[in-house]
């Protein structure tokens, strides 16, 4: 591995989709930081990071504390240097998903999450990648894509929105050489299916995606060369329908 490589910003960095993209970059020479709101769980990714010989900091956070973002933020690019991406993992589902039956203030944590917090995060970052024409990856969902009758209200809505965030990133930094990618996973076997109104069984998730399938998609978007920007990418198992 290089001892010193490019740096990347990885939030929900403690499981699931969030801790594979930080271990698969990590092992592939990037510089990592980790952020979420446990920090046990950022130790782990950390401990299987620094077994790897990757370099990487854990810096915990509650994306929904704007001003809390905003100083990870510096954080990270005075600790490397300076920042050349960001990945945005965290995210968050109520198995209460219909208008019958939804709770207006889990509706709003959901967008707090999935939507506000992603903005912030973006917006933080920004200063930092222009330096360098950085890299934003959202990993967002299959419903950010396309309607999902099953995702949720406030889950769907937060999701196809950072669709037009991504949009005007692009529309708009490309003179900074900044790129961003809507990443949209389809069924995945993470801890994140415990959020469902039905939580599948082990056969139902032994077909799904795997959240090291998804760190390889990630990592093709990271990969990519400059003048290369994936705008949108979309990774479903077969087994979805």
């Amino acid at each position: 591995m290089r001892t010193r490589g490019p740096s990347l910003w990885v939030t929900g960095g403690g499981s699931g989709m969030g801790r594979a993209t930080a271990i698969s970059a990590a092992t592939t020479g990037w510089r990592v930081a980790i952020s979420g709101r446990r920090r046990e769980a950022l130790e782990e990714t950390a401990a299987e990071i620094t077994a790897a010989g990757g370099d990487t900091t854990v810096l915990p956070l509650d994306v929904q504390d704007r001003d809390a973002v905003a100083s990870t933020a510096r954080q990270v690019a005075d600790h490397f240097g300076g920042l050349d991406a960001v990945v945005l993992a965290a995210g968050l589902n109520t198995p209460r998903r219909r208008w019958e039956d939804q709770d207006l203030g889990e509706f709003d944590a959901i967008v707090r999450t999935n939507l506000q917090a992603t903005a912030s995060v973006i917006s933080a970052s920004l200063p930092h990648l222009r330096d360098g024409g950085g890299l934003i990856v959202v990993i967002s969902s299959f419903a950010g894509w396309a309607f999902q009758p099953g995702a949720g209200v406030a889950y769907s809505a937060s999701k196809t929105a950072l669709s037009s965030l991504v949009r005007t990133l692009n529309q708009q930094e490309a003179p900074y050489g900044v790129r961003s990618c809507h990443l949209c996973p389809g069924d995945v076997a993470t801890d994140f299916l415990e959020q469902r109104p039905q939580v599948p069984d082990a056969e139902a998730r032994s077909v799904m995606l795997t959240a090291d399938d998804i760190a390889r998609a990630v990592q093709f978007v990271l990969d990519s060369p400059s003048h290369v920007r994936v705008d949108e990418l979309v990774v479903s198992p077969v087994s979805q329908r």
